[in-house]
């Protein structure tokens, strides 16, 4: 599965890091791929993380999101 996610103030390379970071601990993800000049958030991952989840980590870690979309 790939959910891509819109997000909000993604404004250096460390937020790319942190992202990154938070996302790839969750059991079931595979690639994280942050675009922080396009507030772009792109992740491959199995049935086991929903995009939900992703978000909510996402925003845990202070970044709005604005859209989720998960395809197959």
């Amino acid at each position: 599965m790939k959910t891509n996610l819109r997000t909000e103030d993604l404004t250096c390379p460390s937020c790319i890091k942190k992202i990154e970071t938070g996302i790839s601990k969750k059991d079931g993800v595979s690639k994280v791929d942050v675009k922080f000049n396009l507030n772009k958030v792109t992740v491959e991952h199995d049935d086991r993380v929903t995009g939900e989840d992703i978000k909510s980590t996402i925003e845990q870690l202070g970044y709005p999101v604005k859209s989720v979309k998960t395809s197959s």
